[in-house]
């Protein structure tokens, strides 16, 4: 079951986001899904109904809404035209978009609120990583997650766990930028698993893309399941 909702975010206007519901009356453990820089399309949503059918309860935010209009989505590889986008998603303004998705699972009836995780990938990588830094999360993956190196000093701020997975033919995120992150995880004590596949790109869970790797994409589905269900579930 998937609805959109709209969210009120502090200093801006309001953000719609895609809600895919388990079937059952919960409670629920929930997941944050945060976009790729291509919108919350037809790969994010079928991905919120995935991880729904596994029993979370799931929430993509539309990251863009203040500079693009709702149900905004560009194709793949157009990245001109979501650059301007982008480029305007400060650490700042992901926090506060955040908390607003944050704020509306914990006030469900139906979400356990001390079992809260989220996902995100390419952007939503990052956002991810930020995420955990500002709300307590239960748990967070980052798939390939672009600039998180830029934001490795919120280590200190994690709540939960951090899972991370990078593609080892990756030309986008260099070596040295995964190593600055795990340092940073390191020097702050905190809960991580990191994981390079070597034979994957970047992008490699997206099945409407060149660079989808069906082995890997699947090897990283199984570990993303037993994370949450560890982290979340149970």
């Amino acid at each position: 079951m998937s609805r959109i909702i709209t969210l009120s975010v502090k200093n801006a206007n309001d953000m719609d986001a895609y809600v895919a519901r388990p079937w059952g009356n919960g409670p629920f453990p929930a997941v944050m899904l945060f976009q790729e820089a291509y919108g919350v399309n037809n790969h994010i949503r079928k991905l919120a109904d995935k991880i729904a059918g596994e029993g979370y309860l799931v929430v993509a935010p539309e990251l863009f809404h203040r500079t693009a209009p709702a149900g905004f989505e560009a194709p793949y590889g157009d990245f001109a035209v979501v650059m301007p986008h982008y480029q305007a998603m400060t650490t700042e303004l992901i926090i506060d978009d955040v908390q607003a998705t944050y704020d509306w699972l914990a006030a469900q009836d139906n979400v356990r609120k001390n079992k809260i995780g989220c996902v995100g990938f390419c952007l939503g990588g990052r956002v991810a990583f930020i995420a955990n830094s500002a709300v307590p999360l239960a748990g967070s993956i980052s798939f390939y997650g672009g600039g998180t190196h830029m934001v490795a000093d919120l280590a200190s701020k994690l709540h939960g766990p951090q899972l991370m997975f990078w593609g080892g033919k990756d030309q986008h995120i260099k070596p040295e930028h995964v190593q600055t992150v795990v340092d940073a995880l390191k020097a702050a004590g905190k809960d991580y698993i990191n994981v390079e596949i070597s034979y994957a790109d970047h992008a490699f869970f997206c099945d409407e893309r060149p660079s989808y790797h069906p082995q890997a994409a699947l090897e990283a589905w199984g570990m993303t399941k037993a994370f949450f269900k560890n982290k979340l579930a149970l």
